[in-house]
């Protein structure tokens, strides 16, 4: 039997295969691989897709995260306030900056930062806020304005999960002072390798990013007015991820009614909780997220059993690994649902009839 993936980057590249290739091509037979004609236009593209005046390509996402704070100020001895339910990166990037990760618990609902706990955090070290839309569910961005408005805090987006989704119109990249992007060949918008994308209203901090991505260069000299990095989105990629920007929109629509087809089948399975919808907002289905309320493992190797791949997004909380435990944190809801959260396959090339399946299994698990 054919096994069905949780996540299956190679069927958008043999979908646009053709595409693909001749962008490829044309940039192998250019010559210009680094910081040439796809990247700028690219840069262009994605920032007017997101709604913002300036896009700097960066090598990952996680870099997108460390020079965002860098350009911002941040360093050794000041706080980050974010999320413990997030990918790794998210808090590498933080520590990269030398700043130190100060985490806040989740909504139970939305599993995305809860805004009532943040000023009960907030000091005289804290700098920025990082917040993540995850599994491309979108946070209110209005309660944030507020607090950010009030002490005059930064807020930078890690939109990893989140390429085109929104809330009342407003798409994440536009909703803060900064904005920060992965093209990981599974997200949304993924490249055919590593890519990352920093996004931002304000001419200033975009040429500081540029410099700071480029060893600190400024002024079209090879000399560097403060230290920076080495991290530069690919001609190759960027001439891929033009290609992929284009059918973003009809993705994340399919991942919509892949979404809506699996809560058709499953929301009368009082044994699992299914993820919640936000009438103001446009969720992405980044990754499909069931919540088990018991046995999880007993359901993950029911479903492997049945050829079907499942995933934890995320299993150990960041702030309980071994590289961040500095300090305790109660994060009660994180770590309550980091024993029940459960990624079902989703990807925008998957079946009616493979959703069926996936749900016809999660069924008969639970009334054997």
């Amino acid at each position: 039997m054919i096994i069905i993936s949780q996540s299956n980057p190679k069927a958008s590249y043999e979908k646009n295969r053709k595409l693909i290739d001749k962008a490829i091509k044309n940039v192998l037979n250019s010559g210009l691989y680094i910081l040439g004609s796809e990247t700028e236009n690219f840069e262009d593209e994605f920032a007017n897709y997101c709604g913002v005046d300036f896009g700097i390509g960066v090598a990952n996402g996680t870099d997108a995260i460390h020079l965002s704070l860098r350009s911002i100020n941040i360093s050794p001895g000041d706080e980050v306030i974010t999320v413990s339910n997030t990918a790794a990166a998210t808090v590498s990037g933080i520590v990269q900056s030398g700043a130190k990760p100060v985490f806040i618990d989740i909504d139970e609902k939305t599993y995305n930062i809860n805004h009532d706990l943040i000023e009960s955090k907030i000091n005289k070290k804290t700098k920025a806020i990082i917040v993540v839309h995850l599994y491309g569910n979108p946070i209110d961005p209005y309660p944030l304005l507020s607090i950010a408005n009030k002490f005059g805090i930064k807020v930078i987006e890690d939109c990893a999960q989140a390429h085109g989704a929104s809330v009342k119109k407003l798409k994440v990249g536009s909703m803060f002072d900064i904005a920060t992007f992965s093209f990981y060949p599974t997200k949304n918008l993924g490249g055919l390798g590593d890519g990352g994308m920093i996004l931002t209203k304000t001419k200033s901090l975009c040429d500081k990013l540029r410099s700071l991505r480029q060893y600190g260069w400024g002024n079209g000299k090879r000399e560097c007015k403060f230290h920076g990095y080495n991290s530069r989105l690919d001609e190759l990629q960027a001439s891929i991820l033009r290609v992929k920007l284009k059918f973003l929109d009809e993705d994340n629509l399919n991942r919509n009614k892949l979404a809506k087809r699996y809560i058709q089948n499953l929301k009368n399975i009082n044994k699992i909780i299914l993820p919640y919808l936000n009438k103001n907002s446009f969720h992405v289905f980044h990754q499909f997220v069931i919540r088990v309320k018991n046995n999880r493992k007993g359901l993950i190797n029911y479903l492997k059993f049945n050829s079907i791949q499942t995933s934890i997004h995320y299993p150990i909380p960041i702030h309980k690994q071994g590289a961040y435990l500095t300090k305790k944190f109660e994060l009660n809801i994180t770590e309550k649902l980091s024993n029940q959260i459960l990624s079902l396959p989703m990807y925008p090339e998957l079946t009616y009839q493979e959703i069926d399946y996936i749900c016809d299994n999660i069924k008969n698990y639970f009334i054997k």
